[in-house]
């Protein structure tokens, strides 16, 4: 006759509710799983990097070139205003990105950076083609109008905001060409 052994491991499930319970007077905490946004994470630190302050930058000259610009006189202007406003957008866009952590938290098989250098270039490309624009149509108007300085000054800061873009879509471009070797 043979004897037959069974092995069982058994693992204690732990009991985070009690101690819970304890500290909340006996309502039920929520683990992090069962929280809706628990993926969530803020990442600051992405902001201390030369990209991340390239992000604010744009995003603060995209501030003061739509204050300057706006109203829009004239057609030119109507363009500048466009370009500035949907490039802010996606800057803000790309800023919550990073921010929030939504790179690391999907699970999407989306190529990250040459989507973000993507965007940066064309906001590069758009950017240069407003505020040569902005700076033509507002040189053209007469010295009498009054709004004429602050259009101006709008095409300045669309220049620098046109710099830091530039700047931005380079450092992505190294960015980008370094992973695609790596891989």
């Amino acid at each position: 006759m043979m004897t037959e052994t069974a092995v069982v491991n058994v693992q204690e499930a732990p009991n985070n509710n009690a101690a819970s319970n304890k500290a909340h007077g006996g309502a039920a905490s929520h683990g992090a799983s069962e929280r809706p946004l628990a993926w969530i994470k803020i990442n600051l630190d992405y902001y201390k990097t030369t990209p991340g302050l390239l992000k604010i930058a744009e995003l603060i000259l995209g501030i003061f070139a739509m204050a300057l610009g706006s109203p829009a006189y004239t057609g030119g202007s109507h363009f500048f205003l466009f370009i500035v406003t949907v490039s802010f957008i996606g800057t803000l866009i790309w800023i919550f990105i990073y921010l929030l952590g939504i790179r690391e938290a999907l699970n999407y098989p989306i190529n990250w950076i040459l989507t973000e250098l993507v965007n940066t270039g064309i906001c590069t490309v758009c950017y240069f083609i407003a505020f040569i624009l902005q700076l033509i149509v507002s040189a053209a108007v007469h010295p009498g109008y009054s709004w004429r300085g602050t259009q101006i000054a709008a095409g300045v800061f669309g220049l620098l905001n046109t710099l830091v873009y530039a700047f931005a879509t380079y450092l992505l471009h190294i960015e980008w060409k370094g992973s695609r070797t790596t891989q």
